[in-house]
């Protein structure tokens, strides 16, 4: 038997789907982000970061183009809102690009337990834990924006959910 997998129909629309940007974050991937829940040979799905996200529309659009350019036009997108997305089904490799981009991540495993970050945040820029919450609403409704106390630079914060 072969080491070697064949490459499936679902693995390149996966690798598909593994370059399309976040409209808001375009450091992160859809992927990376956790918007794609499951890939079919016949339809993607979708998760939007929550309920009403304005880029979702976008996020579909950009999802059609892509596929539709490397002649997956006949995979349908699909979106669901259950189980609603969490933020830990953001990937470390996301993780680590939001924080790259100046965007502190979510602890891992938060999305299960609060709401509310009651945690401080690591600092993006300098990794200080000298931190707080200056307004749940930061430049995307699902982010929230704080301040370094040491640093005295404001930055994003997903929001745990």
């Amino acid at each position: 038997m072969s080491a070697v997998r064949a490459i499936t129909h679902t693995d390149r629309i996966r690798a598909v789907l593994a370059d399309v940007p976040d409209p808001e974050i375009p450091a992160i991937s859809i992927v990376e982000l956790g918007i794609v829940r499951d890939v079919r040979a016949d339809r993607v799905v979708i998760t939007p970061t929550y309920t009403g996200c304005p880029a979702t529309h976008a996020i579909e659009q950009s999802i059609r183009a892509a596929l539709d350019a490397q002649g997956f036009g006949d995979v349908a997108i699909e979106t669901t809102l259950s189980p609603p997305w969490s933020t830990d089904w953001i990937s470390d490799v996301g993780r680590d690009k939001l924080r790259a981009y100046g965007i502190a991540p979510p602890p891992k495993g938060a999305g299960a337990s609060a709401l509310k970050n009651a945690q401080a945040a690591e600092c993006p820029r300098c990794g200080s834990m000298q931190t707080e919450e200056v307004s749940r609403f930061g430049s995307t409704p699902c982010k929230a924006l704080w301040r370094c106390k040491a640093c005295a630079e404001p930055f994003d914060r997903f929001k745990c959910h």
